[in-house]
């Protein structure tokens, strides 16, 4: 081999090596001390890690998500209730609210999701049912009717109890319920809130210090008793990529975030949002009828989703036409994209035209009708013909001519 071509094969070489992407570096699974945890991927519903997730267990306060989901369902934000009476004992997280004073529902929930409030639980309660038995059957109906198969609650406060117990794949999948509502995710990512009654104002504080201190986690509860040990849901976004895990029965506060703050880093790392169609990307042509012309067929919408790092989606288009004649608007649709993970249809938008399309003129009709082989062909035979008749029409003419 030449000097010259080895020195092109080097340079070719590099130009492949810069332009291939890095690999991914492996991620360790989490080292966690949790005897019950668990991380999902929110969109998809993924399970990244796993640890006896079905294992039921007393999950103390995070029982207020169930208690939180009732109230958000059954009663207006602004609506108004009495505080009832409530006697805690001296470990009892409460946010101290005098029994007959009046506070919106917005504000109960925010003592009970940041402040862990057991006198804003059972005010809700007794404000939602009028008692807190008939509002625990809502909660265990409401927990059936999720499929919270392994989810049983004895009291709307998290207190040990026999029935009370959970499991760290049913409190995901009931942190994942919650967080469709707006007002949920904007209290649990708060690091305070103040709470008004009559003239009175109170500041609680986020009880998940993980919000606090780490931009990125955005919720959600957190528990602690003394024969539960420590508790904690917990969920992060970053770069449009949202993560919730859930440990049970921790030794303390320290190890409890420690293995959140696991969880949540590895769920995160190992996927990522891309947008796999852009709106107005060219995806097709279509000739234009009796035109040498085409039109683009482009994505009405963009399609973003969440995919494992490594993962790649299919896009197919479906119906797409290869002609089209005028009159069409632009816009208007002609198919469709669908796009694919893993063998499954996971979002479809319209493929519209890119611009109108005029209706072609007389001219252009009769053009491209003559333009057509078989067209050209009947011309040729009909030209054959009248010459033909032409010619034989002379010949008769000339022997009429002679027989006078």
């Amino acid at each position: 081999m030449s000097a010259r071509a080895v020195t092109l094969l080097a340079a070719l070489l590099a130009a492949f090596a810069l332009a291939a992407p890095a690999a991914a570096p492996a991620q360790q699974r989490p080292d966690i001390s949790a005897p019950s945890a668990i991380v999902i991927e929110a969109s998809t519903g993924d399970v990244v890690f796993e640890r006896k997730a079905d294992e039921k267990r007393l999950i103390a306060s995070t029982t207020k998500l169930m208690t939180a989901l009732i109230a958000l369902e059954g009663v207006a934000l602004d609506d108004t209730l009495t505080v009832s009476p409530y006697n805690a004992a001296p470990a009892e997280s409460v946010a101290n609210l005098r029994a007959g004073e009046r506070m919106r529902v917005a504000d109960l929930l925010r003592a009970l999701l940041l402040a862990s409030a057991n006198d804003a639980a059972t005010t809700l309660a007794n404000g939602i049912s009028g008692s807190v038995p008939a509002f625990v059957r809502e909660m265990n109906a409401r927990a059936k009717e999720l499929g919270l198969r392994n989810t049983s609650y004895d009291n709307p406060v998290g207190l040990d109890g026999p029935r009370n117990r959970s499991t760290a794949r049913d409190l995901v999948r009931l942190a994942l319920v919650l967080r469709r509502d707006d007002f949920f995710r904007e209290t649990v990512n708060r690091p305070r809130a103040a709470l008004q009654s009559g003239a009175r104002k109170r500041t609680v504080l986020n009880r998940n210090r993980l919000v606090r201190d780490h931009a990125f986690v955005d919720g959600v509860k957190t528990g602690r008793t003394q024969q539960a040990g420590y508790v904690l849901v917990g969920s992060a976004t970053r770069k449009g990529v949202t993560v919730l895990s859930a440990v049970l029965g921790e030794p303390g506060e320290a190890a409890r975030d420690a293995d959140t703050l696991a969880l949540l880093r590895y769920g995160l790392g190992r996927y990522r949002r891309t947008t796999l169609v852009e709106r107005n990307e060219v995806l097709r042509e279509a000739d234009l009828k009796y035109r040498d012309e085409q039109v683009d067929l482009v994505a009405a919408e963009s399609v973003q989703r969440v995919l494992r790092r490594g993962e790649r989606a299919q896009v197919r288009v479906l119906g797409a036409p290869a002609e089209i004649e005028g009159p069409t608007a632009a816009g208007a649709r002609v198919g469709t994209v669908e796009v694919r993970v893993r063998g499954r249809t996971v979002a479809r938008t319209p493929l519209i035209t890119a611009a109108a399309v005029e209706e072609a003129s007389l001219s252009e009709r009769l053009s491209e009708v003559l333009s057509r082989p078989a067209s050209l062909l009947l011309v040729a035979l009909l030209l054959a013909c009248t010459v033909s008749l032409v010619l034989l029409r002379r010949r008769v003419v000339q022997r009429a001519g002679g027989v006078r």
